[in-house]
């Protein structure tokens, strides 16, 4: 297996990079980083586009030779160009052809610093892969030697969850890393400065968090069935005004990763995100790995029969 990240011919990607290695580090898996050009004109074509189209090419190949200078030394990587119709088509043809099992991005330049962003291409992405898909906040840097020590899944305590549940402790096991579960409430103001009328509001919030303290006991006693655990196990909720406010409720660290399952109203085998994945995602102030239900199940099924 391996990791498949994804650089911009336009140099605009170096937090693809960090996060990559990041990954690359702590899992132990190969790396393959991949400029995706447009596939090259016809024959008969006229000779600009063919010009064209080998100007793209130098412009790829001067781009992972920077990529090349940013991986250290440690990380077993490859530099690949490939054309294809489009960027995200191109990368799903190499996650196929190279049996990849995550693809990595970074946010669109256009995003809030220090905040996940979704451009066009991950935005397709995030609807189409069948792997996790990776995302480093806008701005990602890691330190030298820099691994994963904690993942968190976001959790609601709902039972469709479970499986994301499973496949964060394995993941968070398989790098040696703890596991976090993190509910969000997140409650809008007020209309009026006084208390009248918000009591209703705390009371179903309190009851919320009931119930997912209660689901999380259960979730973390599967947990504790899987052939490998996590190093530690916590939980924690988040409670804010709107979903900026709850994710910053929670503390985060240099090496967490936060993970998101993809919605019960997509397609099983692919990613596809809810609204309230979507606007974790987007608050998130550390990478995120938004993961399929069909991925998920792989991760605990493989983790199983390795154990066997």
């Amino acid at each position: 297996m391996t990791l498949l990240a994804g650089y911009a011919p336009d140099h605009s990607s170096v937090g693809t990079i960090h996060l990559a290695t990041l990954l690359a580090r702590s899992s132990g898996e190969p790396l393959i980083v991949c400029s995706v050009i447009p596939s090259p004109p016809q024959p008969g074509m006229m000779r600009v586009d063919a010009e064209y189209h080998q100007q793209l090419r130098a412009e790829a190949e001067e781009a992972l030779a920077k990529a090349r200078a940013e991986v250290p030394a440690d990380i077993d990587a490859q530099y690949v160009i490939h054309e294809a119709n489009s960027t995200a088509g191109g990368l799903l043809d190499l996650v196929h052809e190279r049996d990849a099992k995550m693809i990595i991005l970074d946010s669109s330049t256009a995003g809030v610093f220090g905040h996940v962003a979704l451009g066009s291409v991950t935005s397709r992405l995030l609807h189409s892969s069948d792997v996790p898909v990776a995302l480093a906040p806008r701005g990602f840097r890691v330190k030298k030697n820099e691994v994963v020590r904690r993942v968190t899944a976001a959790y609601s305590g709902t039972p469709d969850q479970d499986e994301l549940v499973l496949a964060a402790a394995t993941v968070a096991a398989r790098v040696s890393a703890g596991l976090r579960l993190a509910a969000f409430a997140v409650r809008s103001s007020a209309q009026y400065t006084t208390t009248l009328g918000t009591e209703g509001d705390n009371q179903v919030v309190m009851e919320w968090a009931e119930v997912v303290e209660r689901e999380t006991n259960a979730a973390f006693e599967r947990v504790r069935a899987l052939p490998e655990t996590p190093d530690s196990m916590e939980a924690v909720v988040g409670h804010g005004r709107n979903w900026d406010e709850a994710l910053e409720d929670i503390d985060w660290d240099r090496g967490d990763v936060l993970t998101v399952g993809s919605s019960q109203a997509g397609p099983i085998a692919r990613v596809f995100l809810g609204s309230r994945a979507a606007k974790i995602v987007r608050y998130s102030p550390v990478p995120v790995v938004v993961v399929p239900r069909s991925a998920s199940t792989r991760i605990v099924d493989q983790a199983e029969a390795d154990a066997k």
